[in-house]
């Protein structure tokens, strides 16, 4: 018996011409302009958004202190009496835990409070510089006229 040899044709094994390879990189770096920057804002929006509601809690927990105990904590007391029965005169009578914690900006700095406000004609100001570098104070007389307090 003879055997036949059948040959097999093999594949060359070919790669991508640098070429193809710039097609590539050029059609990736057009898709990188488009979307890159609409991205990059996005962490920046939700620190602000986040900032927001805090502000708006923190008002919150200010008009329950009023409620029980017929008036804001001063300056001096600050926003550690909505943690932490005040210490100083005067003393709150009917007080109780307002807020778990206070909570710290989105830039890891701590809310400002001043008793009585000096802006938005509103009994009290919370506030944050906001971003570091930028001129974006968020306050309770920034927000819409639903998130801050009446005089």
């Amino acid at each position: 018996m003879t055997r036949t040899h059948v040959s097999i044709p093999t594949l060359r094994s070919r790669g991508f011409t640098l070429i193809e390879v710039m097609v590539v990189v050029v059609i990736l770096a057009i898709l990188a302009s488009i979307i890159v920057p609409n991205v990059i804002n996005k962490p920046e929006e939700a620190r602000i958004t986040k900032a927001e509601a805090d502000v708006r809690s923190i008002d919150a927990a200010l008009e329950m202190y009023k409620l029980d105990n017929y008036r804001y904590p001063t300056t001096n007391q600050g926003l550690e009496a909505l943690v932490r029965k005040p210490d100083v005169p005067p003393i709150p009578h009917h007080w109780h835990r307002y807020l778990n914690h206070l909570p710290i900006d989105p830039w890891g700095h701590p809310y400002k409070y001043i008793h009585p406000g000096i802006h938005g004609g509103l009994s009290f100001n919370v506030w944050t510089d906001g971003p570091p570098g930028h001129h974006h104070v968020i306050g309770n007389w920034t927000l819409d006229a639903h998130g801050g307090n009446a005089p």
